[in-house]
């Protein structure tokens, strides 16, 4: 009689599969041992059936594994980098204008890679690329509500209370209302303003838009965050792959 460890014995034979365990672990979900035991535990599922039997095979190419109801994704062509974008290069692979682009940046060492999202040309900071279709529509598909962190230098000496209306009312564009998640004063002078901005919108220079509309331009634009990958120490003009753990966790956020 089949139980819940036949189908995902399907893979030993193949020579693609790998134990379960050590596919959990390349997937971020903690050491080998730790991924024994969520196997143990009854949290792992291979193709919709429980598995709880260790040395279980499975195929990552051609059977579906779920922790937790959670979808597990190793794909081991795949590759998802967090960028950073300095200021005068444009969001794209290629410009018929010869202008500097992303592959300026990232090269040609991975095949088709893409950035998921934009910046300005003027803009700087975080951009995430990837050759991971699936993972790239969800990120920016408006129904998964990334949210994006900034740092803007404004033009003249914003108040809190300005700050809290844009988070509570908002302001009108042209193209609709908009309201911020999270706007705070981290610095301020006589003549500039420091803010930390937390929106998820992906509209068109959208965070110079709101602060224009409102009498005060941005002089600099720095993201610094898309959902839980964080731009950290990364230097202007580099990149980095990011690991198991924050792709799944990304993939989490917009659920995959």
């Amino acid at each position: 009689m089949p139980n819940a460890y036949s189908r995902a014995a399907k893979a030993q034979d193949d020579s693609n599969s790998i134990r379960l365990q050590k596919l959990l672990a390349q997937a971020g979900f903690g050491s080998r041992r730790k991924c024994e035991d969520m196997i143990t535990e009854g949290r792992v599922e291979v193709d919709g059936e429980l598995v709880t039997e260790l040395g279980t095979r499975v195929d990552p190419h051609k059977q579906q594994v779920r922790v937790d109801g959670s979808r597990v994704r190793v794909n081991p062509n795949h590759v998802t980098l967090a960028l950073n974008k300095p200021r005068k290069v444009l969001s794209a692979m290629d410009d018929p204008k010869g202008r500097y682009t992303l592959r300026d940046i990232v090269g040609d060492k991975y095949e088709r890679i893409f950035h998921m999202g934009r910046l300005d040309y003027d803009s700087e900071g975080l951009i995430l690329m990837t050759n991971d279709g699936e993972l790239s529509q969800h990120v920016m598909h408006p129904k998964y509500e990334v949210e994006k962190t900034y740092v803007a230098t404004l033009e003249g000496k914003i108040s809190g209370t300005v700050c809290r209306r844009l988070v509570t009312t908002g302001v009108q564009l042209d193209d609709g209302w908009i309201k911020l998640d999270h706007c705070a004063i981290i610095d301020s002078s006589r003549d500039h303003t420091m803010v930390k901005v937390v929106l998820h919108s992906g509209k068109n220079r959208i965070v110079r838009r709101i602060f224009g509309s409102i009498g005060f331009p941005v002089k600099r634009l720095v993201r610094t965050q898309i959902g839980p990958i964080k731009l950290g120490d990364l230097k202007p003009g580099s990149y980095r792959v990011l690991s198991q753990t924050e792709v799944r966790s990304l993939s989490k956020e917009v659920g995959l």
